[in-house]
């Protein structure tokens, strides 16, 4: 029958087979749409108007539609005809819109069955259904209808069907109303759902923002360690080139202090040789008085030349960590033991020149060159013996100590002792001692 009843020609023929489905009744909600003002049963040959109200729980939409179905059906695939559903003039939100269809005569059945209204969605879901109605002619009181025994025993049987099936509509209609009301707490409950699940959508969202700027941020870690590790190696380089520059300078203090060690023991050696002189002749009481006051100037400049060496050996020790001043410093102090030692020499020479010899007979031999612990000039008086009868004045080398006439030339005098001096080529500074020399070249190289 359900098959037989599709083919039923529409109210339109110019329009596409409305959307059905198979759904079984329990899945429908009937309370969406409500049918108004249905009749008892409809004349045939007249339209037939169909009133219906839309509450708030459903959307009209484009491919709804409104059929008629022959009470009994199954699915919304056995309308007899349908009309589509128009829309509302405006949407009526949570308020419900009363609309209304018409069916033509044409369209509509012709037998005395019953039928009812069905509302039924796009998506081929029923929405909302009417109580049964017939299309039959108006009953005429005036008219005596006679019948005959079998004819009423027929009627009594339609009667009994129709109750029963009257009874049979009633509980459908209990059931699917309580079917509504599970139904509808099953929408609750769903909507319920879909808030938790929009919700929870919202939630990951946050998270998976949260994850992005965690990555990010351990990105930016990573090159910030990778940073800090260059700087670190960058640190250890340098800690390695200070620790190089220390023990440079440790050894640079180690040479300082072994070099003042030597100053010292020329000194003590030179004040020992200087008191064996005062006692070689004492007769010479003003040659004596002027060594011993030429000796008192030099135990100062001595005193005074260790004093620089002191306080250059603690400017080193004190400007260990700021090694260009240190190293500027040092030069400088090293200058001025250079020009000190250079005044030295020019002093001992000019005393030398000046000092008055007489009866010094010329010695047998040449006096050898101060060692390790002679006197760091020379002793200007160890030519020879003093002895009685030799008046001409001599020059004596204060570096190794041989004898020059009074009258030789002041120039072949320097010459010889320039030769035992050793000239810096970066500077215009000599120096007779081979360590203080290339500790001197070694402050040039540094520079």
């Amino acid at each position: 029958m359900g098959a037989e009843l599709s083919q039923t020609p529409t109210m339109d023929d110019s329009c596409d087979d409305p959307p059905t489905s198979a759904v079984l009744l329990d899945s429908c909600h009937f309370s969406h749409v409500l049918f108004n003002d249905v009749e008892k049963f409809y004349v045939p040959g007249g339209d037939v108007t169909c009133h219906y109200t839309l509450t708030q729980h459903i959307t009209a939409r484009g491919k709804d539609w409104v059929g008629i179905f022959r009470v009994g059906w199954k699915t919304t695939r056995e309308y007899y005809t349908f009309m589509w559903a128009p829309l509302p003039a405006a949407g009526h939100g949570d308020t419900a819109v009363q609309q209304k269809i018409q069916f033509k005569a044409y369209y509509l059945p012709k037998d005395d069955e019953y039928y009812q209204f069905c509302y039924v969605d796009q998506d081929g879901m029923v929405r909302g259904a009417s109580v049964p109605f017939q299309f039959r002619a108006e009953a005429e009181d005036d008219i005596l209808v006679v019948t005959t025994q079998g004819e009423v025993e027929e009627i009594e049987l339609q009667n009994k069907n129709l109750r029963q099936e009257n009874e049979e509509l009633k509980a459908s209609c209990a059931k699917l109303q309580q079917q509504n009301l599970e139904l509808q707490e099953e929408l609750k409950k769903t909507q319920e759902l879909q808030k938790s699940l929009e919700s929870l959508r919202s939630n990951t969202e946050k998270l998976e923002l949260e994850l992005n700027s965690l990555k990010m941020e351990n990105k930016h870690l990573k090159e910030q360690s990778d940073c800090t590790g260059a700087e670190l190696q960058q640190l250890k380089e340098q800690i390695q080139n200070v620790t190089s520059e220390k023990e440079r300078l440790e050894n640079r203090l180690r040479t300082a202090l072994d070099h003042m060690d030597q100053l010292q023991s020329q000194v003590l050696n030179y004040e020992k040789e200087v008191e064996n002189l005062s006692h070689v002749d004492q007769d010479k009481t003003e040659q004596l008085e002027t060594l011993k006051e030429e000796n008192q100037q030099l135990r100062l400049s001595t005193a005074q030349q260790q004093h620089d060496l002191m306080k250059e050996l603690e400017e080193q020790k004190h400007l260990f960590q700021v090694l260009q001043a240190e190293k500027d410093e040092a030069d400088e102090e090293s200058q001025k033991l250079r020009a000190e030692n250079s005044a030295l020499l020019r002093h001992l020479s000019q005393a030398t020149e000046l000092s008055p010899l007489s009866a010094l007979p010329r010695a047998p031999a040449a006096t050898p060159a101060p060692g390790a612990g002679d006197l760091l000039f020379g002793n200007p008086y160890s030519g020879g013996n003093l002895g009685a009868g030799v008046e001409a004045s001599l020059r004596v080398c204060p570096l190794c100590g041989e004898l020059f006439p009074g009258d030789v030339e002041s120039s072949q005098y320097e010459a010889h002792v320039r030769s035992h001096l050793l000239d810096c080529p970066m500077c215009t500074e000599s120096f007779e001692n081979k360590q203080v020399f290339e500790d001197h070249l070694l402050c040039h190289r540094l520079e």
